[in-house]
């Protein structure tokens, strides 16, 4: 298991090199560049130039980049330029990390614990009305579009019907003490239970709205697996030699139709990850997503950078994660 975990994390480092040269290259070819986005389209050449040398874009690529890894090693990604104007950028995601974390972490775990038990159930009233009714509405769940569904909600429940909050993360009244960002964890630490209530209240539409394309692959990806195992030999020889049910499903059935279903679990992270962009803007949220709209409106290259190679970090660790689970689940992955 060792060797299998080391293995893994040398690639993963591979990975974020490549990443890291891939968003360098194409922050680069950007139309308009960190020269026009902090001077603007109507700088006169001689202060493009002055402002070019300063920022060492004068210099060979390799120079820029090597420069740029030594300043992401040490968190200096420069100064927000449009986001939040001066502050630093890494800071900026810092700031803003939570929201997206705790928002992606809700709707994942909404998508897990509702798509699992009905994938299994549809599997096995196979061709029922059960099924036939899951089936139709996962299509749904994949058919519209995410900013869709989240306006719609939204106009429900928040506007027509006012049972949820319509925007942000927390009532601006409510004075909460915020310790590591997360906001219903803050509430839990500092025993604010009005507070923890009142963020995940807030947090219920925005969930439903980004679970519903994971909560249909999800869905449709368990159902298949389990189908594919009820068919199995061994399972049919563990119910000739009397098992009870709940030995069947645990030990044969869920046991063996899980590696799919993690893979597809690790995937959908990096869709939450990209959903997010939309949902936050309609539900007015402060997370990465948001600033990753905003840093494409102003040309904030900074901001760009660090959100940027985060997400992709945030994604290889848990492609990672899901890897080392792999090998948990199935112990003949680690031979090889």
């Amino acid at each position: 298991m060792l060797r299998y975990t080391i293995r893994r994390l040398a690639q993963l480092v591979l990975v974020v090199f490549v990443l890291s040269m891939l968003l360098f290259g194409w922050l680069r070819m950007l139309p308009g560049g960190p020269v026009s986005a902090l001077l603007g389209d109507r700088a006169t050449p001689e202060a493009r130039a002055q402002l070019e040398s300063q920022l060492g874009l004068d210099q060979p690529i390799w120079v820029q980049y090597g420069k740029f890894l030594l300043r992401a090693f040490t968190g200096d990604f420069g100064t927000s330029t449009g986001v939040e104007r001066g502050a630093p950028a890494l800071e900026v995601f810092l700031t803003r990390f939570p929201a997206t974390i705790e928002l992606s972490l809700f709707a994942l775990l909404l998508a897990v614990a509702v798509g699992i038990p009905l994938g299994y159930l549809a599997a096995r009233r196979r061709g029922g009305w059960w099924d036939n009714i899951s089936i139709t509405w996962s299509l749904v769940g994949v058919a519209v579009p995410v900013f869709f569904l989240a306006f719609l909600l939204k106009f429900v429940f928040a506007v027509q019907l006012g049972v949820l909050p319509a925007s942000g993360r927390q009532d601006t009244g409510i004075q909460a003490t915020h310790v590591t960002g997360f906001y219903i964890l803050d509430g839990l630490l500092t025993r604010e239970w009005d507070a923890s209530w009142n963020a995940f209240v807030h947090l219920i539409l925005p969930a439903i709205a980004l679970s519903t394309i994971p909560f249909a692959v999800i869905f449709r990806i368990t159902r298949a697996a389990v189908l594919d195992v009820l068919d199995e030999d061994y399972v049919r020889t563990a119910r000739a030699k009397g098992l009870s049910a709940m030995v069947i499903r645990g030990r044969h059935v869920l046991h063996n139709a899980m590696l799919p279903v993690v893979t597809t679990i690790g995937l959908q992270t990096g869709a939450l990850l990209a959903g997010a962009v939309l949902t936050e803007r309609v539900f007015n949220i402060a997370g990465i997503g948001q600033a990753v709209a905003v840093g494409f409106e102003r040309k904030d290259f900074p901001v760009l950078q660090v959100v940027i190679l985060a997400a992709a970090m945030v994604y290889v660790l848990v492609n990672l994660l899901v890897d080392l689970s792999y090998a948990l689940i199935d112990p003949r992955l680690r031979a090889r």
